[in-house]
């Protein structure tokens, strides 16, 4: 994988602290042209301040390819830089070698009503939530949800329980940088935080007949 000399995170604090230094207001970041030392204190800045604790380490803090392009063009890459990162991100998605992508859809609810996982305050080892309804409406009985993601409901009574619906809805969870290069929504499967299981009960709370969802 190409790797690049000024991570997101190193751009991103390195602006800010342009940003501080110099008065500005700017906030459009592609004005900004940091010098490599405000970069490398920004980054000395943002290390030092951060601690690994609990399940929280510091290897959030390592960026790849496709966060350092989403950073450096404000989210907002150019269609040929887009197809290019969606065409790998897309390769890179591993589908169940059972080649069933259907789970439990009552495990699927729990796991999108769960926030829990990837904090300092959890344990290390327990299951990631997926906090699902923190962006969308899934379930008609839960009146409270958030609105960053389009609303889910009826999500299967409307797009069917196909095969190439299925694997399309496995493979947004696992990865949605596959169809949106600078998407909003994690990467739960390519990142870890979600296994195959737990995707697979997902899948099958958007695709059940029989879930809320789909009511």
């Amino acid at each position: 994988m190409t790797t690049y000399t000024k991570s997101p995170l190193t751009v991103a604090l390195a602006l800010g602290l342009t940003t501080v230094l110099l008065g500005g207001c700017a906030t459009d970041r592609s004005a900004y042209n940091p010098s490599p030392d405000v970069i490398k204190n920004a980054m000395a800045a943002f290390k030092r301040d951060f601690d690994a604790k609990g399940s929280a380490s510091l290897d959030r803090l390592n960026t790849d390819k496709l966060q350092d392009i989403c950073n450096a063009t404000n989210s907002k890459p150019s269609p040929d830089m887009a197809a290019v990162v969606e065409r790998e991100q897309m390769a890179a998605i591993k589908l169940p070698a059972d080649g069933n992508l259907l789970g439990d859809w009552k495990a699927g609810e729990k796991l999108a009503q769960s926030g829990r996982g990837m904090t300092w305050s959890d344990k290390t080892g327990i299951p990631n939530g997926g906090n699902c309804y923190n962006c969308h409406q899934l379930s008609p009985q839960e009146l409270s949800y958030g609105t960053i993601g389009p609303s889910l409901l009826h999500f299967g009574k409307i797009r069917g329980n196909s095969p190439e619906i299925q694997k399309y809805t496995y493979s947004k969870i696992y990865n949605a940088k596959a169809y949106n290069a600078c998407s909003a929504m994690p990467r739960f499967g390519h990142s870890s935080a979600l296994t195959e299981a737990q995707i697979k009960d997902l899948v099958a709370l958007l695709l059940d007949p029989q879930s809320p969802v789909n009511k």
